[in-house]
């Protein structure tokens, strides 16, 4: 089995703002820091964003930045997001024109070998990955703008007294 390059990119963006945790990182930034194009980055970005992996900001101060928590990120998530659509090999694709397709009786097993990649690499999360990873921070850390907190909702109690106080006057 081998990964699509998009994968591994995918994993390392996301190694990048797990790191970077609380730091709107850049494409530019990323693209030097995990050795990859920014052209395919920007792809990899795209479908992070769209999955739900990170949030990006446009704008000429914009960037990324992880959606959730680290330890909320399995691996095998992110490898069901971008690999599945592709098929392991030709008989499962819809253009199977493989002879022994109606005969062949592995499919089933490579199917269930398949899930089984997968399944191993759910119990590990991204947090797992980087935590107390020194090497890592030390090949991935940039300083950048932070990402601004998110402000808890203010609960207003309608049912208090309010008191009113005049103003004084002026004699």
């Amino acid at each position: 089995m081998r990964l699509t390059t998009r994968t591994n990119l995918a994993l390392r963006t996301l190694m990048f703002c797990a790191v970077n945790h609380d730091t709107l990182v850049r494409k530019q930034d990323a693209a030097q820091a995990i050795n990859a194009s920014e052209n395919h980055l920007a792809q990899v970005i795209n479908k992070l964003g769209q999955d739900g992996f990170i949030t990006t900001l446009r704008g000429r101060h914009g960037g990324f930045h992880l959606a959730r928590d680290p330890s909320c990120i399995s691996v095998g998530e992110v490898f069901r997001s971008f690999e599945s659509g592709l098929p392991f090999m030709e008989c499962f694709s819809d253009t199977n024109t493989c002879p022994l397709k109606d005969h062949c009786v592995m499919r089933p097993h490579l199917s269930r070998a398949v899930e089984s990649f997968y399944s191993a690499l759910d119990d590990l999360y991204l947090s797992e990955l980087v935590n107390c990873n020194a090497g890592l921070e030390a090949i991935l850390s940039v300083e950048g703008p932070r990402v601004p907190k998110r402000c808890a909702p203010v609960h207003v109690d309608m049912t208090a007294t309010v008191a009113v106080i005049a103003p004084e006057t002026v004699a």
